[in-house]
């Protein structure tokens, strides 16, 4: 039995906010971007190929409210840059949007967000897959590539509550629901006494289970709900340095196949080198450490006139044991910068300590 799909033809416009890292960026994007690539051009200047022939642009994501509102955004700045391009959405369903009550530690396998919508890409159902970095696992999958990121959404964490309360002003022993494993043990290292409730779905889900389970807050991502039109008075933010977020949060990835040069140049213009080498620190970071997308692992990332400076922080489930690095190194070399962090957080200990997790998960 094939996916559940359907598509649909994309009206209005959407556009993201720009947070490449947790703190404003003074670079110029357009002074670290590389070469631009050439499209294939008819007389008429048109993109040969797909466009020459007006095939529409595939563009596939999961049908969730916040999963629509990232590829609507993804497709407005593709008709801004190529105004006579044609799109069409396909929406998809993944692993993790039909088992809704599994918690996603206990899923087994990375990627239960992002299977089906690579293996889309890899069938030629779609021709570009729109994911959240944060949810697609490190290790490329072959054939496929991540070639542009847009610019960045707000990275940080966010506590919700009924009336806009700060972690701090919580009252003792609250009930605070969150799926992730991070973010639950962040919590638990800086308020030892709170209760963590499991849950899961969309954001829409979450915030609704704060009043219906009788919760105190739910912990969110900061792009969810400035993405879904969902921020307002009950959102507190959780700065980066001491909540750290999790790789890649707030920034999407933006995939098809590595033999389809025609896309990769149509994506080329809305992709933000800053916003891109900031999540790939991040990411290489995991990576190196060997965690998955559920790992107690945190980051929050500095940019500075071309650097970016890189912390890395894991914590123990129940919040006890905390291990924070810092490294630095030269926005060009993203990779060796995930790495330097990675080998500082392990020769503190974070590796004991990613390993207990693992055997005891």
């Amino acid at each position: 039995m094939g996916i559940p799909q359907f598509s649909e033809r994309l009206t209005g416009s959407r556009r993201s906010v720009n947070w490449a890292c947790a703190r404003p960026c003074p670079i110029d994007s357009a002074a670290l971007a590389p070469a631009a690539v050439e499209c294939p051009r008819g007389a008429s200047g048109a993109v040969r190929g797909r466009a020459a022939i007006r095939e529409p642009l595939r563009i596939g994501a999961r049908g969730s409210r916040l999963s629509r509102a990232q590829a609507e955004s993804v497709a407005a700045e593709l008709r801004a840059a190529h105004s006579s391009l044609a799109i069409e959405l396909v929406w998809l369903t993944t692993t993790g949007d039909r088992d809704t009550q599994t918690a996603l530690s206990a899923m087994g396998a990375q990627g239960v967000f992002a299977k089906e919508i690579e293996a889309a890409l890899l069938e030629g159902r779609i021709d570009v897959a729109v994911h959240s970095l944060k949810d697609l696992p490190t290790a490329a999958t072959p054939g496929l590539a991540v070639v542009a990121v847009p610019k960045r959404a707000d990275p940080r964490d966010a506590l919700v509550t009924r009336d806009g309360s700060v972690l701090r002003a919580l009252p003792p022993f609250a009930r605070v629901g969150t799926g992730s494993t991070r973010r639950a043990a962040q919590l638990r290292h800086l308020r030892p006494d709170v209760e963590v409730v499991p849950i899961r779905g969309n954001v829409d889900t979450r915030l609704g289970k704060l009043e219906a389970h009788g919760l105190n807050a739910v912990l969110l991502a900061m792009a969810g709900l400035e993405r879904t039109g969902l921020r307002d008075g009950r959102v507190s933010p959780l700065e980066a340095e001491w909540f750290p977020h999790a790789p890649g949060q707030g920034a999407l990835g933006l995939q098809c196949r590595e033999d389809d040069s025609v896309t990769q140049s149509l994506l080329e213009p809305i992709d933000d080198p800053v916003s891109r080498r900031t999540a790939e620190a991040e990411r290489a970071a995991l990576a190196y450490l060997g965690g998955g997308c559920q790992a107690p692992f945190g980051v929050c990332s500095r940019c500075g006139a071309g650097t970016i400076d890189l912390l890395g922080c894991v914590t123990s489930s129940e919040g006890r044991l905390q291990v924070r690095r810092w490294a630095g190194g030269h926005m060009d070399d993203p990779d060796g910068l995930g790495r330097e962090l990675a080998e500082a957080l392990l020769a503190a200990g974070a590796g004991e300590l990613l390993s207990r997790e693992r055997s005891t998960g």
